[in-house]
Parts: C-alpha cells; structure tokens; sequence
C-alpha cells in the first residue's frame, strides 16, 4: 500500500552512443524520460541543439501497416475464438525474434509486397475502368454505324444521350416540327440512348428543344469503329484485367507466407521509433544529449549501473523543482495488486498522496460477492478465470481481481444457501444437509438481516475512508485539518450512532451520553470546518456543512444495493430453476434436454447480467461512497520507456 518514491536524474551522453543507450533502457523499462518542453535543463541552455525525427523509421512503419493489411486476408487463418482473443500474439523465443528483424530478405519481400499492391490497384482500375466502358456502351448497342462517321458529317448536326422515357414522345415531336430525325436505341434505367440529326441551319433551336426536355448529352469523344467493336474491346480489357489481377492475387498468397515475420519486424521498428522520437525531443547540445527523466529510487542503482556501462555518459541526480509534477507509480503486495486496476481505473494518486489499492481490496471483494451472491455462480467464475489466467498473455490483474471475486462469491453464496439459485432443493436434495450446514441465514426469510449487513459494510467502509484521511493528515503534520476534517465528523457520527442504539435499547442505557458528546463534535464542525475569510463566513460555511451531515445518511443507504442485487439475483436463479423443471415434464424424451438447455442457458445469462451489475454496483461504491472521504486522485502516471509488442510475446527465460 504504497506511491513509490521516485528519483529525478539527469543522463548527458555523447550523441554516438545515444541510441544504444536509449535501447538499454528500454530493454529494462525503469525510466520515465522528459522531453524538451517539460525537462528543466532544456530552459538552462541558451543555444539548444536538435535531432531529426525519424522519418524514415516512421515511413517504413507505415510501408509495413499497408503490407500487413494487406497481406493479412490472403495468409492461412491462425487461432480462433477464446484462444485468439486471450493470446492473439505469437510466442516466440528471442533468438528467433533478433533472427527475424536482423534478415535482409524481408525489406525485399516488403518491396514485393507494395509491387504487388500497385500492380493489384492498377488491375483493379482498370477492370473498373472497362466494366464502366461496357456499362455505358450497351445502350447504345443498336448503333451500326461507326462513331467517327457522326462526327465527319458536313450538312448536317449529330447529337447523341440520354432523354427521361416520360419526355421522349415530346421530343420526337419537337425534333419532327425541326425538320430533324431521331432514333430510340436502348435504355438504361428510365432514360433511353437515341440519336438526333438536324441540318445545320437548325442547331440552335434544336439545342433549345433539347434543353427543354432536359437532355443529358453522351460524347464518345476519340472512339473509333462500331459501338459492338467497342464493346469487344473493352470486354478484352476486362478479360486482360482480370487476368492481371489473378496473377497478383496468387503473388501475395505466396508472400502472405511472409505476413507474420512482417509484423515481427513491424514490432521492431515500433519499439526502435520510439527510442528514435524520444532522442529527438530530448535537449541536446551540438556533441551531447541530455536525457531528463524520474526513476524509482529502488531502481536508482541499477540506472547507474546501465549508464555506466557507457564510457560517453554520465548520471547525476536532481532536485524537483518547486511545484514540479512528479509521476506516480502504485507498489502493492501480490495479493492485492489485482485490485490496482480499481485505482488506475479511476485515475492514479497525487505523488505521497494514500494509495487506496489495499484499503479498496477487500471491500471490493466483499461487495461484489454479496451482489452476485451465489456460491455456484462464484465456482463458475474462478474456474472461467483459472482458464484465463492460464491462457492470456496480456496484464493478468484484472483477470485475478475477477477470481479473487469469484472467490468472496462462493462464500458469500454458502453463506446465504444460493448454490444456482435453489437448485438443490429442486434437484439434488440429498445435498440439501450440506448446503445447511453451511449456510448462516436465508435472506428470504431473514431479509433484515441482510440488511442490517449492508448497513454495516457501508457505515464500516464509510469509518475507514475518514480514518484513512485522519492519520494521513496526521502522519503529514496536518494536524488541523486532521481535527476539524475528520475528528469531528468521526465523533459526531459515531456518537449520533451510540446515541441512537442505546434509546433503541440495542446497547447499555448508560451510553446515552454520547448525545452530548455529538453536540460537541458539532460546534467543532461549525467552529472549525471551513478556515476561509472572516469569522461570519465560517460559521456560515460550517453551519452548511454540520448540515450536509445528511448527505451521510444518502452515502449509508447506498449500500443498500448490496442487499438488492443479492435478492434479485438469487430471485432469478429461482425462477430459471423453476423453468428448468417445467422444461423436464415435456414428454417424448425432449424434457431431460430442454431442462438441462434452460438451466445451463438460463443460469448463464443470469452469471453474466448479475456479474455485470455487481462490479458496476461495486465499482461505484469506491468511487462515489468511498473514494471522496481520504482520495483525491488526479496523479500523472509513471510511464517508463519500454519495449511494446502488438504482434509478438517474447518468452522469458
């Protein structure tokens, strides 16, 4: 349960040996590097130097996402399902990973690739290109004569296109009365292909008619021979086109044999840009860079180490600035560091500021388990995540917070006798002994009781978030707000309570004096809450706040959810197990197996809608219930520079 202590440094190292410098460090990924604009140096320099982006790292990784997408539909299919989705990236050993990135043959197979690519395109164009010739040439079909006689006619006007079926007999009409011709060829769509002809003397006004029937004019512009031969000839291109394409397409199936060792070295160059771009925005001088960055002060050593290994470098250790933003990192115990994803999901916290990971942990747990509340539910769970956690290669975290979950629901489940729902009762009642022996109480006969628990739990979680900010503030010397922030809410609300219970005969009449004791506290919470502005404003503001008290009622009856969700749930599980045995009187021998497909079905749905709603329900007890009486949160992530594979997952040794 701890922000871990970080170190600020500076590395000056000789521009030869940066790059491998850089590749040390993110080999071992313990760094956090600054760029020119956020490392204090940089402003201590009165002539700053500069180093060229990596444009051409950057060009070829985009050179290898096109290949890569385009390689990929043509390459044999590799895992499917939950083994695709929990392991998408190839195992591989590191000597056949540097084997891989180090062999020329793959920047010519790239080249190949982008070859193939253009020829495709162009095949594609011009398959396109003919496909489009043929589409408008059909119409015109009926045409006999050859189109370069249209245009070599001497007393007379040729006008070819398109004219709406509905304005065509207008038309004739118009083009009669003009002395002109006209000839219907086909159609195409509602519009049909006809030719015009016209003496000379008549252009302009059978232009004018043709503007008035809206006529789409068609220009075969250079062709030459009859539409039929035109046809013919794009059909040959359309042919050839096709042709090309398959001849390119059986080109990349060869080279998508090749597509995995290109996201290989994709990977490579992923993780070599970055090294690339963090030099380049780095401050440096005309024969050195300067590498600014946090370090965690366990790993202070070992940098010095790895810089020290270079002869051109050297590394010597700053102090932060006043005001400066130190980047945060949480370090917790195995068993609780699942529970980080809680804290990283709602934003880390401010550098010393309370890591609430282990404080979370079990109420987190504990919470989800009563809201899912069902022991067989609970053993689905952790043997789903068991088979997870086995398979995945990604951040297991989240995976172990799930089962440790699943783990709070058995129990929580036994607890309560939910094992799916009552299905022992209805089909396995020689386990019903079993299932009462460890049962503790049935929320359906007791409901108060589980009541009464989620009260608890609340007002517990509520006391310990207060606690939590009391000794940090105190630890902090924050001795003030650590009196009249938390002390007094602390004694006004533990004493309201011990009030309340002793008149409720719930404890000794003698603890009535705790009502006293509350208006104490209050005139503390008054006096002292609010340390702003003249004496009139504080009261004023610590008035509003002894009354926003109430808010801490709403904050309590919050956790009531705990008891609904665990009562809608085990109230569903019911009334599959109810469906499931109407399903097994069906006759025909169909029962058995609509039974065993309504529970199996039935009970999975229910696993699913509840276990969403138990970590949502959950989830926003910490951040809204929780979270706000000791955390603040808002911190900047410590972000090393690493090593990231998106294709590939190198075995460790």
């Amino acid at each position: 349960m701890a922000v871990a202590r970080m170190a600020k440094c500076l590395i000056v190292i000789h521009r030869s040996q940066v790059s491998d410098l850089l590749e040390a460090l993110q080999a071992v990924g313990i760094c956090h590097l600054l760029n020119a604009k956020e490392a204090t140096v940089a402003r201590l320099l009165e002539q700053p130097g500069s180093v060229e982006r990596p444009r051409d790292i950057e060009q070829l990784i985009a050179r290898l996402e096109r290949a890569i997408g385009t390689l990929t539909p043509l390459a044999p299919p590799g895992a499917k399902g939950l083994t695709a989705a929990l392991a998408p990236r190839v195992v591989m050993d590191p000597k056949d990973y540097q084997r891989i990135v180090t062999d020329p043959h793959l920047l010519e197979v790239l080249d190949q690739t982008e070859q193939v690519e253009a020829a495709m395109e162009k095949a594609k164009a011009q398959l396109e290109a003919a496909q489009t010739s043929i589409d408008m040439l059909t119409p015109w079909v009926g045409l006999d004569c050859p189109i370069e006689q249209l245009r070599s006619l001497n007393k007379v006007t040729c006008w070819t296109g398109l004219v709406t079926l509905g304005k065509m007999e207008d038309l004739r009409s118009k083009i009669a009365n003009l002395d002109g011709v006209i000839q219907q060829l086909g159609t195409v769509g509602n519009k049909a292909a006809c030719v015009i002809l016209a003496i000379k003397g008549q252009t302009d006004k059978v232009q004018s008619a043709l503007r008035q029937v809206e006529f789409e004019q068609v220009n075969f512009e250079s062709a030459t021979g009859t539409i039929r031969q035109l046809i013919e000839q794009a059909r040959q291109r359309l042919a050839e086109a096709r042709q090309q394409l398959g001849i390119c397409q059986e080109k990349a199936v060869e080279l998508a044999r090749h597509v995995q060792a290109l996201r290989i070295l994709h990977d490579h160059y992923s993780n070599l840009v970055r090294r690339e771009q963090v030099k380049a925005d780095a401050p440096a001088t005309r024969s050195t860079v300067l590498l600014e960055g946090w370090v965690k002060k366990k790993d202070l050593g070992r940098l010095g180490q790895i810089v020290g290994s270079f002869p051109a470098a050297s590394l010597t250790r700053l102090e932060p600035q006043p005001g400066e933003e130190i980047p945060v990192d949480i370090e917790n115990r195995p068993l609780v560091r699942p529970f980080e994803v809680i804290t990283r999901l709602y934003g880390m916290p401010r550098y010393l500021e309370v890591d609430p990971t282990a404080i979370l942990a079990p109420f987190f747990a504990l919470f989800f388990g009563i809201c899912l509340g069902d022991a067989g539910y609970g053993l689905v769970l952790m043997a789903m995540m068991a088979l997870f956690i086995k398979k995945a290669q990604a951040d297991k975290r989240f995976l172990w917070l799930l089962w440790a979950c699943g783990a709070l629901t058995v129990l929580a489940g036994a607890l309560t006798g939910s094992w799916f729902g009552d299905a022992i009762q209805q089909f396995a009642p020689a386990l019903e002994p079993v299932r009462r022996s460890l049962m503790w109480f049935d929320p359906f006969k007791k409901p108060m009781q589980l009541f009464l628990i989620s009260v608890a739990l609340g007002y517990i979680q509520i006391m310990t978030g207060l606690i939590t900010a009391f000794v940090w503030n105190i630890t902090h010397r924050n001795y003030v707000a650590a009196i009249f922030d938390q002390l007094t809410w602390l004694g006004l609300i533990n004493s309201v309570v011990v009030f309340a219970l002793s008149k409720a005969s719930v404890l000794p009449a003698s603890l009535a004096v705790a009502g006293p004791l509350a208006l104490i506290f209050a005139l503390g919470l008054v006096l002292g809450s609010h340390r702003e502005g003249g004496w009139g404003a504080r009261i004023g503001m610590g008035i509003y706040n002894l009354f926003s008290s109430i808010f801490y009622v709403g904050d309590l009856l919050s956790y009531l959810r705990l008891m609904g969700l665990c009562m809608v749930g085990a109230g569903l599980g019911m009334a599959i197990n109810l469906m499931a045995g109407i399903a097994a009187q069906i006759p025909y021998g169909l029962g058995i197996f609509c039974a065993i497909m309504v529970f199996v079905g039935g009970h999975l749905f229910n696993l699913v809608m509840s276990g969403l709603g138990a970590f949502v329900h959950t989830l926003r007890l910490q951040y809204v219930e929780f979270f706000p009486k000791f955390f603040v949160g808002g911190g900047r992530p410590f972000e090393p520079l690493t090593k990231q594979y998106r294709y590939v997952y190198i075995k460790d040794h």
